[in-house]
């Protein structure tokens, strides 16, 4: 993913300029959220917009099994809750907290409003929509035509691309933690494959973990290019 699409996927707050995004502050209102607790849940009204102020959100669908399947995650600064606020209709996904969170909340009706006075925002908010359409569209393609190998390698690279940040000898460091259950969430597989695949990887030299277990990629373009070694079916 481009520098810019990863900017304007990753951090809405901070690309908007000082007046526009005080403008709309003014119209926020700020709620904590513990962890695990819902910021809003599948057949919601989806009736405000949110921008994560502090902390980390998952967006998620559940299966008809029950099983959950995640999206994306938000960091500080993104916005989310925002497809149902501009084509109304309720909530089709879930969004949780996964630790201690500051959430803004807008109503739909101001930030309708709010995005007639500014346009240089309505227009991010379109790029906003297009960058996640076009990140899920690489997952599904993903889900549909590559291994579950493949997969993981994709993921990583569409983390490093969407929360990443180039260290000064080169490595790319994830600025997310996640455990091998919630990646296995976000490419439909199994915590056991997504661990073998990662060290998988980490033997041929391409990733490793720092002290606080987040995750160093040593060469994204070797990343994209290296092909794990098969797993049994069943993955």
């Amino acid at each position: 993913m481009p520098e810019a699409d990863r900017e304007r996927f990753s951090d809405f707050l901070a690309r908007l300029s000082p007046r526009d995004r005080g403008d709309l502050l003014r119209l926020a209102l700020r709620r904590k959220v513990a962890k695990c607790e819902l910021v809003f849940q599948a057949g919601s009204a989806g009736n405000f917009v949110h921008f994560l102020e502090a902390g980390r959100v998952k967006v998620y669908h559940l299966s008809s099994g029950g099983k959950e399947v995640l999206l994306w995650f938000c960091l500080p600064g993104e916005i989310f809750g925002l497809a149902e606020v501009c084509h109304g209709g309720g909530r089709q996904v879930y969004a949780e907290a996964c630790e201690s969170s500051s959430v803004l909340s807008v109503s739909q009706r101001d930030f309708k409003a709010y995005l007639e006075t500014h346009p240089a925002v309505a227009l991010l908010v379109n790029d906003v929509l297009a960058c996640r359409l076009r990140n899920l569209g690489n997952v599904i393609q993903s889900l549909v035509a590559s291994d579950v190998n493949e997969r993981v390698v994709q993921l990583l690279v569409r983390l490093a691309a969407t929360h990443g940040h180039k260290a000064p000898n080169g490595e790319i460091c994830l600025d997310i933690r996640l455990t091998h259950q919630e990646m296995a969430n976000m490419i439909g597989t199994t915590r056991q494959s997504v661990t073998s695949a990662l060290n998988a990887l980490r033997r041929l030299g391409v990733l490793d973990f720092d002290d606080n277990h987040h995750l160093r990629i040593h060469s994204e373009r070797l990343l994209s290019e290296t092909c794990v070694p098969a797993q049994h079916p069943g993955a």
